[in-house]
């Protein structure tokens, strides 16, 4: 029971800016990951599976909103720009809040 006792509002604080700069790192290497044709290996196809469902939810909210930028014969996705840009700006804003 002291255990619980011993976190602040500041640890709290901390806990929610740090999940979410984690999330951003999971986009980000969402990012990186579509940029690249990898071979397939059992264990990197379990990775990219884990990255592809844990970040698809919070994209596609964005998607919903955000067109594909045609580019030639491609396009750019910016939900992932735009995702990780609030989802940062509201951690921070959160864990001010939570700190008091």
């Amino acid at each position: 029971m002291s255990l619980l006792a011993a976190i602040t509002r500041d640890d709290v604080a901390r806990y929610v800016y740090v999940f979410a700069l984690v999330y951003a790192v999971i986009i980000f290497i969402r990012i990186l990951l579509s940029w690249f044709r990898l071979p397939y290996y059992r264990w990197l196809n379990a990775i990219l599976e884990f990255v592809t469902e844990v970040t698809d939810p919070y994209l596609n909210l964005w998607r919903r909103w955000l067109p594909m930028v045609r580019l030639g014969g491609g396009a750019i996705d910016l939900s992932p720009m735009a995702g990780t840009i609030v989802l940062l700006l509201v951690a921070g804003i959160v864990s001010n809040l939570i700190a008091g």
